[in-house]
């Protein structure tokens, strides 16, 4: 795969009509007119009655079942889905490849109630991605149902991960993360397991040159309750792909490149047979630690008659308000942290940190701006 190439052309494929973190139905429905070589059909309703859409494309012998936005706020995939399918309706051979040997059956966004709302859940407040044996909700039952009539021979399950993962301990934000998931208690290391762990291997290296040291993998640990365990434990390689932070890219449009480029890597490697012999690979990737915040202030005295000198950890909670996402930043934890790195940091110097409004500084409080040694710091991205 010419990652420099398509890397050129991208700029002209990438969905101008999807843009930031807020993707709803009626985003995706105004790209639908575009598509001319792919079915789109309804394939069930969510809680609230809104359309789930399925999409299939290809005519190739090996079928591969995609999902994204499960969790209703997770969209980065969704935008690069979109990314994909522009280059699938234009003549190049990567496209020619992948779709002459696969069928690929996409649902862009399995919870339109949790999209619409912009909340991980569904309307329910069940988390779908832990509803894989219970069934409970009528999007777990649209899924499992694709799932058993579409027969794929590989799942890619899509999602979005907070800005609080790094790539082990090296300081590095976690701009994409991978998991081949266990199906069983042992973790054992299967057949599908090893081809999922070869794909990841696959993926990484590709993306080392694209965003280097910045992936990560999550821990295996086994939860028959989660998609991608059922689905592997069923005997269906299943990679979960999680869209990450990197820079200050809170609209998650820098990272969406390394998403497009991450789903056209899977699926060149499925297309093309996999060999397994770079599995061992996938264990050399780096777990996932939660060690960062949005925000470090360090070196700081907040209260003026005491010496203490603490760090100050600002996290953006995510609001929307009139279908417009907005990013509220919060003190979090006011500590010694020494052990975390921040997205943005400030050193404070041993400086009194001030709000503006004299208010004391304390957890959960919101703040918009700080005073270090009378400069005025703007916290929101």
């Amino acid at each position: 795969m010419n990652i420099k190439r398509i890397l050129r052309d991208y700029s002209n494929i990438k969905e101008p009509l999807l843009f930031g973190r807020y993707i709803t139905n009626k985003d995706i429905e105004k790209c639908f007119k575009k598509l001319r070589k792919i079915k789109v059909e309804v394939i069930g309703n969510s809680v609230e009655n809104r359309p789930i859409y399925g999409m299939k494309v290809g005519h190739g012998s090996i079928k591969i079942l995609m999902w994204s936005q499960m969790h209703g706020n997770e969209s980065t995939t969704t935008k690069a889905l979109f990314d994909c399918l522009n280059l699938f309706e234009s003549k190049n051979e990567l496209s020619k490849n992948i779709l002459e040997n696969c069928t690929l059956y996409i649902i862009p966004i399995l919870n339109p109630d949790g999209s619409q709302y912009y909340t991980r859940l569904n309307a329910n407040k069940v988390d779908l991605n832990r509803d894989a044996q219970d069934l409970s909700q009528p999007e777990s039952k649209v899924l499992r149902s694709v799932f058993n009539d579409f027969r794929p021979n590989y799942c890619l399950n899509l999602h979005g991960q907070r800005t609080i993962y790094g790539v082990g301990d090296t300081g590095k934000s976690a701009s994409m993360s991978f998991l081949s998931p266990s199906q069983d208690e042992k973790r054992s290391i299967t057949v599908n397991r090893e081809k999922a762990m070869s794909i990841i291997s696959s993926i990484n290296e590709a993306l080392q040159d694209l965003i280097p040291e910045s992936i990560a993998r999550y821990d295996d640990g086994f939860n028959l309750n989660c998609v991608g365990d059922t689905f592997q434990s069923l005997g269906i390689p299943t990679v979960l792909y999680e869209a990450g932070h990197i820079n200050n890219d809170y609209n998650r449009e820098e990272i969406r490149e390394s998403v497009f480029i991450s789903l056209l890597m899977g699926l060149s490697v499925i297309a093309n047979g996999i060999n397994t012999s770079n599995a061992k690979d996938y264990f050399k990737i780096p777990e996932n630690t939660k060690s960062f915040y949005d925000i470090i202030i360090r070196n700081a005295k907040i209260i003026p008659e005491d010496e203490m000198i603490v760090d100050i950890a600002i996290q953006y909670e995510e609001v929307l308000n009139n279908e417009k996402l907005i990013f509220k930043p919060k003190i979090e934890v006011i500590s010694n942290l020494d052990k975390y790195f921040g997205h943005k940091e400030y050193d404070a110097e041993g400086e009194i940190i001030k709000s503006v409004d004299k208010i004391p500084l304390e957890v959960a409080r919101e703040i918009d701006f700080v005073l270090i040694n009378n400069d005025k710091i703007a916290l929101k991205p």
